[in-house]
């Protein structure tokens, strides 16, 4: 064999095969990411925030269907008027990673409840799936939530994988009026090209490596035993139509904005989509401070409303 063609077929046998290798080894830490401990400096930072704004926070520990405890708070506005926002944090975060967006809608008189997805944080959980188990988490949340205090309009805001758990929850708990998500994925099998790509080439996970987005998907829905097709914010606006404002960050290298894109032509309910130029990951409160709390803002305010 000519050596210019060993060379091509080298090149299309060896990189796909380590590639498949790799994917199925990091099946599991795809499942297990690594945890940010909510340490008492960072509970320390969230009380003075809390009490700048005058107000303070609440243990709020809920059960989830299957034994699992989620640890969280409650945040009650020093002007509340009676509507609650869940806020949904990203992969391997805690709930510090919303606090932020919670002194916005705190200002505006938005009660808040911040909590750790389960195996993240303070929260229990055998592993991370992305809103397979999580949508279920959610349910019982509002469930706890709706006994003690009767929200007059329930919305949720999420980043990231929160934006994916907060679109898949909105899907099939109908007490979740709107959502704001920014940097979601569109599923998980779409989001595995743009890692298996190095975060900067998509189509390399779809071409070359994509026996690795392969395997590792396949392995990590086994472990979970769940169907990955259906880890799909996706599918889950097509399948309820709410409210949506979906935020994508035009610098994104690990969501691309095409996964937004993806989202809001799935959607079947009253959409927004807001590109925010020049900002990276999860990054348009810290970009654009003032337009973020106007659309967001505005946004609920229409739905309260019934502008929509």
């Amino acid at each position: 064999m000519r050596r210019p063609a060993r060379f091509v077929l080298q090149l299309l046998i060896f990189p796909p095969l380590i590639a498949a290798v790799a994917g199925w080894i990091v099946a599991p830490w795809f499942l297990h990411p690594v945890q940010r401990s909510l340490t008492p400096e960072l509970i320390q930072q969230a009380d003075i925030a809390f009490s700048q704004h005058h107000t303070h926070r609440e243990e709020f520990d809920v059960r989830a269907s299957d034994g699992s405890i989620l640890r969280g708070w409650k945040v009650r506005s020093a002007k509340p008027t009676g509507d609650w926002v869940l806020l949904f944090h990203g992969v391997a975060d805690n709930r510090m990673g919303v606090l932020e967006h919670a002194l916005v809608l705190l200002n505006a008189g938005y009660d808040v409840v911040l909590m750790d997805a389960r195996a993240h944080g303070a929260s229990d959980g055998a592993m991370a799936t992305y809103g397979w188990l999580e949508r279920n988490d959610t349910r019982a949340i509002v469930d706890s939530l709706e006994a003690t205090e009767h929200p007059r309009h329930l919305f949720a805001l999420g980043e990231s994988m929160g934006a994916g758990i907060a679109l898949q929850s909105a899907g099939v708990e109908p007490r979740i009026e709107a959502v704001v998500a920014e940097a979601s994925f569109a599923n998980l099998r779409e989001a595995s090209y743009d890692y298996a790509g190095l975060r900067r080439y998509p189509w390399l996970g779809k071409t070359l490596f994509a026996p690795g987005t392969w395997t590792m998907i396949y392995r990590a829905g086994s472990l979970a035993n769940l169907p990955p097709s259906d880890v799909s914010p996706e599918k889950a606006v097509a399948a309820r139509a709410f409210p949506v404002l979906l935020i994508c960050d035009a610098a994104d290298v690990a969501l691309p904005c095409r996964h937004t894109q993806r989202i809001y032509g799935a959607a079947r309910g009253p959409k927004q989509m807001w590109i925010v130029p020049g900002a990276f990951h999860t990054a348009a409160l810290g970009y654009e401070p003032v337009e973020f709390r106007s659309r967001v803002l505005g946004f609920y305010d229409s739905v309260r409303e019934g502008h929509f």
